[in-house]
């Protein structure tokens, strides 16, 4: 983001946005599901940050679970209508 206070409106936005914590043990993974963001500009910009993320492959604290995070808006095919 071009701007630092843009940058800080995302990171408030993501803070205070529901999320789904999905546990699967068989697969070792803990995924964080966020909900859709603002606008399209800031599902772009969380989905570049969940990549970056996942690339890391985080162990959350305490267990032997990978974090995984994904926009709950990602798995929605784009053609479907609602």
């Amino acid at each position: 983001m071009a701007r630092t206070d843009d940058a800080r409106a995302l990171l408030r936005s993501i803070y205070t946005t529901e999320v789904d914590l999905i546990p699967n043990e068989a697969e070792g993974t803990l995924t964080v599901r966020l909900h859709n963001m603002t606008s399209r500009i800031h599902d772009a910009a969380v989905a570049h940050l969940c990549k970056e993320h996942n690339d890391t492959e985080t162990v959350y604290p305490g267990t032997n679970l990978r974090l995984v995070y994904e926009l709950v808006s990602s798995r929605i095919p784009r053609d479907q209508e609602f």
